[in-house]
């Protein structure tokens, strides 16, 4: 029978979770019990494991459906939900705009750590008397700046993104 269930995407983030484990779990158990040794002339009834091969199988199937509505839902929400504050960005957007941000804040965190004018390593096994030095061919102050608006977006962004999927719900049919 199925039932419809209404929950944030936060908690059908944890169910699927919870779904997952309980695969794993029916799955450990059926390695552990679908074969088993017995020595030479011991009672091979006494040490076999209950095992139930088709109730096991219905087990599976059951859980790895309930998991595939899961998931579905997760993704049929993810792809209409738009993220309040970023211009019409649905959910499945802002999963790949967030990991953008990411990059960028790193790339520039780097270029303003930099000094305009640094001596390079010498390479080579030294002795030599020439001194290299490398050369920002970019402005600090302008690289400073698209730092700080990379973090802030990057914050706004993510704050966005959880209050969506702590506030707005779905509906998932298990």
């Amino acid at each position: 029978m199925e039932k419809t269930m209404r929950m944030t995407s936060a908690e059908a983030a944890k169910l699927l979770r919870k779904l997952q484990e309980e695969l794993d779990n029916v799955l450990l158990m059926e390695e552990q019990s679908r074969e088993f040794s017995a020595a030479l002339g011991e009672d091979v009834e006494s040490v076999r494991p209950a095992y139930d091969y088709g109730e096991v199988q219905r087990q599976i199937q059951g859980l790895e459906e309930q998991i595939r509505r899961v998931k579905h839902s997760i993704s049929a929400f993810n792809l209409v939900q738009e993220v309040p504050g970023f211009e019409g960005m649905t959910i499945d957007q802002m999963l790949v705009y967030i990991p953008q941000l990411s990059r960028r804040k790193a790339k520039l965190a780097l270029m303003q750590q930099r000094l305009p004018k640094q001596r390079e390593r010498a390479g080579y096994g030294g002795g030599s008397q020439i001194i290299d030095y490398s050369y920002a061919n970019y402005d600090m102050e302008t690289v400073r700046a698209d730092y700080e608006k990379a973090a802030e977006e990057l914050s706004r962004a993510q704050t966005a993104l959880d209050l969506v999927n702590t506030t707005a719900q779905l509906e998932i049919i298990l």
